[in-house]
């Protein structure tokens, strides 16, 4: 029987790319296409070194979760042990999730055996018998497609504190993208003006945003006892609020009011309408999943914008 190695290959390739794709999106993970790519390709590696003096080894349990984590560093990335496990046993889960549904299909629909011995056949990553190509060719975009709609429908069934949104802020001349936390946990308000206060990390954005704004959020008890000055835009614009954490006193926050907050809801995005922003360099999110908490009462007080401008 003639194997076609270019074949096997581009289908393996291909197959890797979209199952990492699926884990992204079922992480919430946002990743670059060429790094996809670069995934896939580490993941296909494994199929040249079947014929080659190395495919004892190549076919070891062991070199297959050598790849399978080289995969999910190309992709996703290291920043911590849990980030990075919680990304491999997603691969694994969307691995055997597709590849149940294809082996389940082919023994619901039995196809006939003598047939099935004149096609190419492959088997799916991993372990399990074999099913040939043509098969996996037409039944793997519908097993992923079905796949990646159950995972949407699971997330649209979560309350409605607990998503990610898009965050635009405008100040002065300057204008910031982040990814934001609905938190009910948050109920920060201005005591005089009763404006609700979003919170927004500057780490690992500080070379990106203003000046005066990296100020604020480094050094803001310089600026509150007035060893600092601000311009007299800013100084017109900011507000000190009190709070208090748990473990600590009570402690003061510069909040500033901006030119404008928009959050994308769903397909389009909304103004809010009163609200202030406090920017801070600690990390709110441990994997960089967000970089603000958004007050729930943000979303109370809105208006609709015609904007359909998209967010990265």
């Amino acid at each position: 029987m003639t194997i076609y190695l270019d074949v096997i290959w581009a289908l393996n390739f291909l197959f890797d790319s979209l199952l990492l794709y699926l884990t992204a999106i079922i992480l919430k993970r946002d990743i670059s296409y060429w790094r996809l790519f670069i995934g896939g390709f580490v993941g296909s590696i494994i199929i040249l070194l079947s014929l080659t003096p190395l495919h004892a080894y190549s076919s070891h349990p062991f070199s297959k979760l050598f790849f399978s984590a080289l995969m999910v560093l190309a992709v996703f990335g290291y920043k911590r042990l849990s980030y990075f496990v919680s990304g491999l046993m997603t691969l694994y889960l969307t691995t055997f999730l597709i590849g149940g549904a294809l082996i389940g299909a082919h023994y619901f629909i039995q196809f006939d055996l003598e047939l099935s011995t004149n096609v190419l056949l492959g088997s799916v990553q991993g372990f399990g018998d074999p099913i040939s190509w043509l098969f996996v060719i037409l039944g793997f975009p519908i097993a992923w497609h079905l796949s990646k709609r159950g995972v949407e429908k699971i997330e649209m069934t979560k309350i409605q504190y607990d998503q990610l949104v898009n965050v635009k802020i405008k100040i002065l001349e300057a204008e910031m993208h982040f990814k934001g936390l609905i938190d009910s946990g948050n109920q920060l308000y201005d005591p005089i003006s009763k404006l609700p206060v979003m919170f927004i990390s500057l780490k690992n954005r500080l070379t990106e945003s203003p000046e005066t704004i990296c100020k604020i959020a480094s050094d803001s008890e310089s600026i509150i006892l007035g060893d600092e000055e601000l311009s007299p835009e800013l100084e017109h614009k900011m507000k000190i609020i009190p709070y208090k954490v748990v473990g600590q006193e009570h402690q003061l926050i510069i909040a500033l009011k901006p030119d404008e907050i928009l959050i994308e809801k769903g397909d389009e995005w909304i103004s809010v309408e009163k609200g202030l922003v406090s920017f801070t360099l600690q990390q709110l999110s441990s994997d960089d999943a967000f970089q603000c908490i958004i007050h729930p009462k943000m979303l109370t007080e809105t208006k609709k914008v015609k904007t359909a401008e998209k967010v990265s």
